[in-house]
């Protein structure tokens, strides 16, 4: 392995970690939150069903989710660096909530794109705000793996 591709890995696999960590537990926010809107609506859904649900949307909605992370994470994570130079304070404040904004500003921008909220989980506050701590958790991810660049 190139001594290049040496440096760059760590902080690649740190990043994909951090996405991959928000994208999961994002997805499953949604999973349970829409299931639990069924049950508002006279259904019952017993455990099988919100596991092969979980599964499901795991497998298919967690990697368009994890490519819109990405692209907002990318933008988030070096304000984050920026904010712990200028302001100080600690690493995992900071990119927690650079993860939290970074889910905020991604839902507002896909509110605005297309006039409607395509993340069902995102209709109500509960849904919003669990969104957002899965984004703040990818941030602590990035903050405790990450590499501190100084």
């Amino acid at each position: 392995m190139s001594t290049r591709l040496r440096q760059w890995f760590p902080p690649f696999l740190t990043f994909v970690s951090a996405v991959v960590a928000a994208a999961a537990l994002g997805s499953l926010a949604q999973t349970q939150i829409n299931l639990q809107a069924l049950i508002g609506l006279g259904m019952t859904i017993e455990l099988p069903l919100r596991l092969r649900s979980s599964l499901a949307d795991l497998v298919n909605f967690a990697p368009l989710w994890a490519l819109f992370l990405a692209v907002a994470f990318l933008l988030a994570f070096p304000m984050a660096r920026q904010c712990l130079r200028w302001f100080g304070g600690r690493r995992w404040f900071w990119f927690g909530l650079a993860g939290a904004a970074a889910v905020g500003a991604t839902l507002f921008a896909l509110k605005l794109a297309f006039a409607i909220t395509l993340i069902s989980a995102a209709r109500s506050w509960l849904g919003v705000a669990l969104l957002c701590l899965s984004g703040a958790v990818g941030g602590l991810v990035q903050a405790h793996y990450g590499r501190r660049r100084n």
